[in-house]
């Protein structure tokens, strides 16, 4: 595993006296201002959630604190913080004597995720965006289909990810943004068990094609029916998988 975030370790101009400093405000004013740079455990966590997006980190799998630490820079300390904030989302689970491995999500799991991704992508790709999101959810489409061309089934997930990140990134807000991570990352521990049939993400791209289009051509009714068709498709398909 290797951080995507080269100054993950240090978090500079963060001290109070450099807060004060730079703004010229009282102690109580900087420690509030404080408050919204991310921790190091918090940054730490947010890679490991993108590991897991990503397909880096597969369901079961056992995760060390002194390899994290030693790769990513940080004390363990830092790791066991992280470990604390993923397992409070259900990304990881601490057993006793054994130590932190990456969930296996159950099939009662998966109705309660797709609710929240019907409430939230939809929601966003209703909502339009601006030329530039609109390019990034065009990207990841593109995306795609370069992988399909490569037959790089992994590289497919990635991009399916991608696309459902650009998506909410329409409505352009930090905190839904925060919560799709979560999201993502759970989608992926599912998607695992799904991906033993080959091509799995191959059916998913003629549909990312026709809610990318709809979306261009400004149709974002037809757009948001389509994703929640789609979304509806997809639950089915994942409880047949868990036999849910």
């Amino acid at each position: 595993m290797t951080s995507a975030d080269p100054g993950l370790p240090g978090l500079p101009g963060s001290t109070p006296a450099a807060v004060n400093q730079a703004s010229g405000t009282a102690p109580g004013s900087a420690a509030r201002l404080r408050v919204a740079v991310p921790s190091v455990a918090d940054r730490v966590a947010a890679e490991l959630r993108l590991q897991l997006a990503e397909g880096l980190l597969l369901p079961g799998a056992r995760l060390t604190e002194s390899t994290i630490s030693d790769e990513m820079g940080v004390s363990r300390n830092t790791i066991r913080e992280a470990f604390a904030e993923l397992a409070a989302e259900r990304l990881v689970v601490r057993h006793p004597n054994r130590g932190v491995f990456v969930a296996t999500l159950g099939p009662g799991e998966i109705h309660d995720v797709y609710t929240v991704r019907r409430f939230i992508e939809v929601a966003a790709l209703r909502g339009g965006g601006s030329p530039e999101r609109v390019a990034a959810v065009r990207a990841a489409v593109e995306e795609g289909r370069a992988a399909a061309a490569a037959d790089d089934e992994e590289a497919l997930g990635s991009a399916n990810q991608h696309f459902h990140g650009a998506i909410v990134a329409l409505a352009e807000s930090r905190r839904l943004n925060t919560i799709m991570s979560q999201v993502l990352a759970e989608m992926r521990l599912f998607f695992h068990k799904a991906t033993v049939e080959a091509h799995f993400y191959r059916g998913y791209l003629d549909d990312n094609e026709e809610i990318c289009q709809a979306l261009e051509a400004g149709q974002l009714d037809r757009a948001g029916d389509l994703l929640l068709a789609y979304l509806n498709r997809s639950e089915e398909k994942q409880r047949a998988v868990h036999g849910d």
